[in-house]
């Protein structure tokens, strides 16, 4: 029903100058979708007090909904063009009056929606230079609504399909965009229940909440208004630093159902752990954090554990935020399992002794579109130190790409082995009081994969390339002689 509005769309932020990416169009299109749902919530809103004869304040003045500005109507529901604001005095509308109007929003309480509204529109600005394209947007959009569960449904899919795209899109568009077939994975195998909290601290486009929100809904007729009404306030909570994806995992949270969605525009690492008190804390975690070095000394000092590697940082927080007893499943890079260094020491330290680190799905490479990084995913339970953990090395006869992707059938062995946690050629178990207790080293090789590559430590290498340097020195100078 929506997919060639969402085409058209597209083809026409394509021709704008000021639109040049997939990320600008996912932007463009989410201020405007969001407008729209705004107009329709209020409109479901008036119609219910109005049946209940009570009176309906509107969240916005007149001058700015949608039925003013956007697509005012005349007799037959039909776009009044004598009305309707076209070319230069649209765009000037739009960013002289609208958007400053829009960014005055401001609530106590960060779960309203007039929080949202304020939020949202202080980090955006139209991007659309053309009044006249703008408008054939606006008609677009006015075709599309948010009133019944099937129109939402239809466009929560094309609105996922638009963050793939934008995953796709390049290195910046794949910080948004954990692939959709590993984060229904994640989320089966910690299997969250109604009634529980659950929490990403690095919620990007709000994949693992949503996937959260799919999984307890699936049997919707069969929950009672008040679950429904537990999912819909107290349930779903995150945090995002960068503007676009917090944008965009409201907007994604909404279209799937969840009308005022908990997620904070902050910067998560900016809190010290320390402050984090047991009503801060939360029943489920599931997080891909952001992977890289570079975390200056004055947020580094929010830690126990001091590193630059950001995804350390957050493990540390969730670790921390996490309630005794509380399940988690996160992203990390495998090099976690190895290094070294006194910081991953230490961390993998912490995970093992105050909480079960009960399984490890190891990822090849590709599973995240422009990242050349291989991932590992770490379930665990806190409460209770690790005893055994169990492997699972995710082995393919493909090289995965943009155009050959994870799906949902590379990872059925993994999800029915580890309800028993079962040895395979893919899968095996270790006992921690085997490992190193120095090192804490728990990069173990498949002992089923006899013909496997051991990869050797940097510093092997390294001591290899200067033996071999040197007879490379001394194979010259009898070549000098020589001559």
């Amino acid at each position: 029903m929506f997919e060639q509005s969402f085409k058209n769309i597209d083809n026409i932020l394509r021709t704008d100058s000021g639109c040049g990416t997939e990320l600008d169009y996912v932007e463009q299109t989410s201020w405007i979708l969001f407008l729209k749902y705004l107009d329709d919530l209020e409109e479901v809103k008036w119609s219910e007090a109005k049946l209940s004869g009570k009176e309906y304040e509107y969240i916005l003045k007149p001058d700015f909904r949608w039925d003013v500005w956007a697509c005012p109507k005349e007799e037959g529901n039909k776009i009044d063009h004598q009305r309707a604001l076209d070319g230069d005095d649209l765009k000037d509308f739009v960013n002289n009056k609208l958007f400053p109007y829009l960014k005055k929003f401001k609530a106590k309480n960060p779960d309203t929606i007039e929080y949202k509204i304020g939020e949202i529109f202080s980090e955006l600005k139209n991007k659309i230079t053309s009044g006249y394209k703008l408008r054939e947007i606006l008609n677009t959009v006015d075709t599309m609504h948010f009133r019944l569960y099937e129109e939402k449904h239809e466009l929560s899919h094309l609105y996922e399909a638009k963050i793939a795209k934008m995953g796709n899109a390049g290195r910046n568009g794949g910080e948004y965009y954990t692939p959709r077939p590993l984060i229904k994975t994640i989320v089966k195998v910690v299997n969250p229940k109604i009634g529980e909290t659950i929490y990403d601290g690095a919620c990007g486009s709000a994949g693992f909440l949503v996937e959260s929100f799919n999984l307890l809904t699936q049997n919707q007729t069969k929950l009672s208004s008040k679950e429904m009404k537990i999912l819909q306030n107290d349930t779903f909570y995150g945090k995002e630093i960068k503007s676009l994806a917090y944008i965009i995992g409201i907007m994604n949270m909404i279209l799937h159902g969840i009308e005022a969605p908990n997620i904070r525009h902050m910067n998560t690492l900016s809190e010290n752990i320390n402050d984090i008190q047991e009503k801060d804390r939360y029943d489920v975690i599931l997080a891909n954090p952001p992977f890289g070095a570079g975390i200056g000394k004055e947020i580094q000092q929010n830690f126990p554990i001091r590193t630059g590697e950001t995804a350390f940082l957050f493990l540390q927080h969730f670790i921390k935020i996490l309630k005794a007893g509380g399940k988690a499943g996160i992203v990390i890079k495998n090099t976690f399992l190895s290094n070294t260094d006194n910081a991953s020491i230490s961390l993998r330290k912490l995970l093992l002794e105050s909480c079960n680190l009960h399984t490890v799905l190891g990822l090849p490479g590709g599973v995240f579109a422009g990242a050349g990084v291989k991932t590992v995913v770490l379930f665990f339970e806190k409460g209770a130190p690790t005893k055994k953990t169990w492997f699972y090395q995710l082995n393919l006869n493909r090289n995965l790409g943009k155009t050959n992707p994870l799906n949902e059938k590379d990872l059925a062995e993994f999800i029915e082995l580890q309800k028993d946690k079962k040895d395979s050629d893919n899968s095996w178990r270790i006992n921690i009081k085997d490992i190193d207790s120095k090192t804490f080293d728990l990069s173990v090789k498949n002992p089923n994969k006899n013909d496997e590559v051991i990869l050797r430590e940097p510093k092997d290498i390294l001591d290899e390339m200067k033996e071999l340097d040197k007879n490379s020195e001394d194979i010259f100078k009898k070549i000098k002689k020589i001559i």
